[in-house]
C-alpha cells in the first residue's frame, strides 16, 4: 500500500473554505480517477495556530505505478485549480510512503 501524503498550512482566513472546497470538489476529483482506493483529510492538533492551521490528506494507493500515473497524468492539473482558487494563502508539502506489512 502506498499513501500520497499531502501537509497543507491554510491561512485562519482562508481555513473553513479550503476544507469544504477539499472535501466536495478536490477530493471527489481526485477518488475519480479511479487510481485510489481510499483517503483521509486530517486536522494536526497542537500546532500554533496563531496565523495558520494545518492539515494532512492522506490519498492511498494500490501501487506506485498508480501514484506515478497520477502524478503524470492529474497531479499538474489538479494543483492548479487550488492554486488559482486559494493562490499564496496555502502552503503544501507533499511525501510519498509506503506501509510495511
Amino acid at each position: 500500500m502506498i499513501i500520497y501524503n499531502v501537509t497543507v498550512k491554510v491561512e485562519n482566513a482562508t481555513a473553513e473554505e479550503w476544507v469544504q472546497w477539499m472535501k466536495q470538489e478536490h477530493i471527489p476529483e481526485l477518488m475519480k480517477t479511479g487510481l485510489f482506493v481510499d483517503y483521509r483529510l486530517c486536522r494536526l492538533l497542537e500546532q500554533d495556530e496563531e496565523e495558520s492551521k494545518t492539515y494532512v490528506a492522506q490519498y492511498y494507493l494500490d501501487s506506485m505505478e498508480h501514484y506515478h500515473t497520477y502524478i503524470a497524468e492529474h497531479a499538474p492539473q489538479m494543483r492548479e485549480k487550488g492554486l488559482s482558487r486559494f493562490g499564496n494563502r496555502f502552503i503544501a508539502f507533499r511525501t510519498v510512503m509506503q506501509v510495511e506489512s
